[in-house]
């Protein structure tokens, strides 16, 4: 098994891949598939760059190093293509990027791609940094500490962006629906790589199961059997799916869950090649033994959805959520003789039924959004917001205060007197000097309580339209 997450960039994830052993893998940005061995005959075209080459080393007015021309020659070659999931890594950033996977790692925690150019967050990794900070799927990430992401391609962002437990990084952020941007400050820490969550639910139809996966790592089809089997045991009548946030992860995660969900061993997935030739991976298991509903958002990319698709396709399982990711081609990684690395999109994976998701996502069968307060974002450090302020900052207020109960009548960013007394009613209930002005303090408290409140599965509506799908599917 090659180990590593080489499509898709996890932001402070250290990773091996070896390329001594042919492998498909599927994540966040594709699949790895059947990587060949050895090298063609050099093509006569290469005799231009030849030409080029040595005319630089013997000509130009400074001296430069061959190696660094044949890396920017690469790079040219990949950047030509006008694909953002095919990207060249030099030896050194190989291997300062591609480091030994423990079972945790110190960074932000966000998996991010390129979109029209942007760093476009997929996910943040649940329990990480960046969600506890208030980044969301879809945010675009312009600025790190003041410098400029503009231009710079992903390997070259994710250098900006990761960094040593304990330190900094200051994002500036474009969130879709937000006019002017917006800061978020995030600690970056040690992660532990957990992935798979299980819980029980109490219905009247009885014992409910959910199982929530965040990443589908090396480890995941193990957890997610053992959790399986216990739910079981438990006996459940039916299932939530929950991969909501997930960006992907490897391909034989997906089929060995698919073999433990997917009835009547239908496909999991397709891959079709440049010459329009598909390799189809079918499920092992047979008939299904209780309904299963799952659950999606725009942060569930590319192995998620792989899993999804399968279940959707299979004909007995709803999908609760909104419309995911949309990740559907195929990348495989060549690792060179130096040690530097070329990934490149050589496929494209397909839905069971031969259909594309890519830029689409999967479309859910019971749409449903979760409340506004949900994608609140968080206040900027040393914040004061009082009467008469008309901000983007106080729009934000007036969306937490109402999602808390304390009606503001407006939430168009105006801080009007109904706002200074829903800010005074939240002081007073919290044990705050009731000024109705939100210094840092209060706009702390106020974070607080509505990361509590979110996390509270009574207000999860995607949730609780999941369950009362499973519902209507148990006999």
């Amino acid at each position: 098994m090659v180990k590593g997450r080489t499509l898709l960039i996890l932001l402070v994830l250290s990773i091996v891949l070896s390329s001594l052993v042919t492998a498909m893998v599927v994540d966040g940005n594709g699949i790895v598939i059947n990587q060949p061995s050895g090298t063609e005959s050099v093509p006569k075209e290469m005799n231009k760059l030849v030409d080029v080459y040595q005319t630089i080393l013997q000509s130009y007015v400074e001296k430069k190093n061959g190696n660094e021309l044949i890396d920017g020659a690469i790079r040219g070659m990949v950047q030509s293509l006008n694909d953002p999931h095919s990207t060249y890594m030099d030896a050194k950033e190989s291997k300062d990027f591609f480091g030994s996977l423990n079972d945790s790692f110190e960074g932000i925690g966000t998996e991010v791609t390129i979109e029209n150019g942007k760093i476009t967050v997929i996910a943040p990794i649940k329990g990480s940094p960046s969600e506890k900070a208030g980044i969301r799927p879809r945010d675009q990430i312009i600025k790190v500490n003041g410098e400029s992401l503009e231009g710079l391609n992903l390997i070259e962002a994710v250098s900006k962006i990761r960094g040593p437990k304990g330190t900094k990084a200051v994002l500036e952020i474009v969130r879709p629906g937000i006019e002017a941007p917006i800061e978020i400050t995030v600690i970056r820490d040690e992660i532990p790589i957990e992935t798979v969550y299980s819980s029980t639910i109490s219905s009247k139809k009885g014992t409910l199961g959910k199982i929530e996966i965040t990443n589908f790592g090396e480890n995941t089809a193990a957890e997610f059997k053992k959790a399986l089997k216990d739910l079981e045991s438990k006996g459940i009548k039916g299932l939530i799916i929950d991969v909501r946030g997930n960006p992907g992860g490897y391909l034989q995660s997906v089929l060995e869950i698919g073999n433990l969900v997917v009835p009547n061993k239908g496909i999991i997935v397709q891959v079709e090649d440049r010459n329009k030739k598909r390799e189809q991976y079918h499920s092992e298991m047979e008939q299904p033994s209780y309904p299963i509903v799952s659950l999606i958002n725009g942060g569930s990319a590319s192995a998620a959805e792989i899993l999804v698709a399968a279940l959707q396709e299979a004909g007995h399982y709803p999908v609760v959520g909104e419309p995911s990711f949309g990740k559907g081609t195929v990348q495989n990684p060549f690792e060179l003789s130096d040690g530097s690395n070329v990934k490149l999109t050589v496929a494209k994976w397909l839905t069971p039924n031969g259909n594309w998701i890519h830029q689409k996502g999967i479309q859910p069968d019971v749409k449903m959004e979760q409340p506004e307060y949900f994608h609140a974002a968080p206040f900027p450090e040393d914040i004061q917001l009082k009467r008469d302020t008309n901000s983007n900052d106080v729009k934000n207020l007036q969306i937490i205060l109402n999602g808390l109960g304390y009606k503001t009548g407006r939430t168009d960013g105006y801080f009007d007197q109904e706002t200074v007394l829903a800010v005074q009613a939240f002081q007073k209930a919290n044990g705050l000097k009731a000024s109705g002005v939100v210094d840092q303090v209060t706009a702390n408290k106020l974070q607080d309580k509505i990361i509590e409140r979110i996390r509270d599965p009574k207000n999860d509506l995607q949730l609780q339209v999941a369950i009362e799908t499973l519902l209507k599917a148990i006999k």
